[in-house]
Order: structure tokens, then sequence, then C-alpha cells
């Protein structure tokens, strides 16, 4: 018998056994903080995801927009997990309080004190530290040939602890860190001195900015809910570097007047796009590009 030459003289056979094409593998995350509306973080993370063939959602889960107390962090996780999220990144204000919701922590996570990456494990939520790595690389690429003789550090919060590891793995001499809660600056001084050297770290006040080379704010000042400086303007001197982790906005009161007065500065989107790479990677398994995440950050 001849074989049917067009699919009229087919014969009907039931329904087709052809595999369907499979489908991009998916992800659903989000970012907990408060006054996070002018993030730029989940489309920078939704932008590298398509250009890797990913099916990506990244939410804004700010407590400010919902009206949520600080005391539903954990219910927020817990139902994150149930939901089937990959996972979280964490900012301001629970990059520490997070850690009592926590599983498990990576070694850095757990050095450090600070989470700012939690991945869903299975029925376990493990937490991770990708703020000092992405300091340390927006560090290295833009502000070469700066002195790390000294800085100063405003901020020993969640961020804060992030940004002065990274300081001191950079190389930094002698650190000052300054903090409203002055017990908590010298828990982190005294922190630093017991992992990179007695003497390295103390903890001082605004007025140690003139035996410094560098200044960096890893505090909420310069936020657009946070308007403001770190510390008086007069202490900022022409002959500062000066960095901010704050970026949203992205030339802070403190950047433009730091450039006023002739300063080089470091702006916060650097680290924001080299965490945002780690907590990707964390996230889905795959390797983003950090130029083409830099980038994207660009044109956002």
């Amino acid at each position: 018998m001849p074989l049917p030459s067009s699919a009229a003289e087919r014969p009907a056979t039931g329904p087709s056994t052809e595999r369907a094409p499979l489908r991009a593998p998916s992800f659903v995350v989000g970012l907990v903080g408060r006054g996070i509306q002018l993030s730029k973080t989940p489309a920078m993370h939704e932008r590298e995801a398509d250009q890797l063939g990913l099916r990506y959602v990244y939410r804004l889960i700010d407590f400010d927009r919902l009206g949520l107390p600080d005391s539903e962090l954990g219910g927020i996780l817990a139902a994150a997990r149930r939901l089937g999220f990959a996972g979280l990144n964490v900012t301001h204000p629970f990059k520490q309080a997070v850690i009592a919701h926590l599983d498990g922590l990576s070694d850095d996570a757990r050095e450090l004190g600070a989470v700012n990456t939690v991945v869903f494990e299975g029925d376990r939520a493990i937490g991770h530290n990708t703020d000092w790595w992405g300091f340390a690389e927006s560090f290295r690429r833009n502000m070469p040939g700066q002195s790390l003789e000294s800085a100063i550090l405003f901020g020993a919060g969640g961020a804060g602890v992030a940004v002065a590891h990274a300081l001191m793995t950079l190389g930094t001499g002698r650190l000052t860190v300054v903090d409203t809660d002055p017990a908590r600056a010298a828990g982190l001084a005294g922190d630093l001195c017991a992992r990179f050297g007695a003497g390295r770290a103390e903890a001082g006040s605004a007025a140690d900015a003139a035996r410094s080379a560098g200044i960096v704010n890893a505090t909420p000042v310069g936020m657009a809910k946070y308007p403001g400086l770190p510390l008086p303007e007069a202490l900022i001197r022409p002959d500062h570097w000066v960095a901010d982790i704050v970026y949203f906005p992205l030339k802070t009161e403190l950047l433009a007047t730091a450039r006023a007065k002739g300063c080089r500065i470091l702006a916060g989107g650097g680290m924001a796009v080299f965490q945002a790479v780690g907590a990707f990677r964390l996230f889905t398994g795959a390797e983003p590009d950090p130029d083409r995440m830099q980038a994207h950050f660009d044109v956002l």
C-alpha cells in the first residue's frame, strides 16, 4: 500500500506523541526591605535572565508599602518558600535580623553576621552575603590608585559589616568605624581586629575624617527616604576619596558634595551590580555576565 502523500490522506491515529519543546527554567525571587520602590535590582536581574534564556520574575516586598511591622519578617520568608520562590535578596533594615529566621549560613555570612541573599533549598533557607564582594569588586574596578592607608566608615549595620570586611580585604591599613550606636561600632572594630590583626580597626567619630584618606557611607543616609549627609560637609576635603553604597538615588548628597569639592567618588551602583551578580548566580546556578549586568544598570 502506498504511503499517504498529504495530511488529508493520513489515517487518524490519535493524539500526537511528539514531545513538546522543553520550557526554559523558571525562577521567582524577591527583595525584602523598607523604602525600596526605586530599586533597580528587579529590572537588572530580569534583563540578565532574558539574555540567558531564563524565565525570571523579581518582586519587591516593601514593608513600608505593605504596612508591615518588622515582626512579620519570618512570616514573609516562610510564605515565599511555600510559594516556590527560589530565594530573596534582603536589604535595610533586615540584613542582620533575618539570620534568626534561617536554617543555615554560608561561611561568608557566618563570618560577617549579615545576610543579603537567602536561597531556598528544599525546606531550608540558607543565608549568603554577596555585598562584601560587590563593594570590593566595584572599588577594584573603579578606584585604582587610591590610598588605602586609612579610611573612615559610617555605619556598622548589616551593610557596614560587609563593607568593612571588603575594605580590610582590599588592604586598608586603619579603618575607623562610626555609628549612631557607639557600642555597635566598637563591636565591629573589635571583630575586625580579631580577624585581620590588632590595631587595624577602631571605633571613632566623624572628626576622625581629618586623618583618613577615604570616606565610606554604609548608612541609609542619602536614600530618597533619608536625605542628608552622614558627616558634616566641612569635614570633606578635596584630597579625600569618597564612596557611597546608596544607589537610589545614584547621585546622593554626599557624592554631589564630594564631587563639587574635587574628590574622587565611587557611587553605590557598582556594589549594587556586583552583589547582584553573586545573588543571581546563587538563585539560578547560571553564570551571569558582569559587564552586561553593569550595562543593564547603566541603562536603567
